[in-house]
């Protein structure tokens, strides 16, 4: 993630330095080797820098997994494995699972 943090910074120079996404490329390969943004994770970036973005920092995307949790949250998973673990006994007391 740090690697992608330069890059970017990187991009954002090349972009006040005038310099095309063309351009950029190459020098971005030969700087990071193979840690380097993919061509369209370049231009992607070089193109938001060029239309006015100052933020080098990557935006949250919708579908990204929350980190933080809670109290709540940890007191509705402990109800859930609480109700899954009681079906789990009551099928094993009923004879278990259907066998194919």
């Amino acid at each position: 993630m740090q690697r992608s943090l330069e890059q970017r910074m990187a991009i954002k120079f090349c972009v006040k330095l005038e310099k095309s996404a063309a351009e950029t490329i190459p020098m971005l390969k030969k700087a990071f080797g193979a840690d380097c943004l993919s061509d369209r994770q370049i231009f992607r970036w070089h193109k938001a820098f060029a239309e006015g973005l100052e933020d080098v920092n990557d935006e949250n995307r919708a579908g990204q997994p929350s980190t933080s949790s809670s109290d709540d949250n940890v007191r509705n998973l402990t109800i859930c494995d609480q109700i899954d673990s009681e079906f789990e006994f009551s099928d094993l007391e009923n004879g278990g699972y259907d066998k194919i």
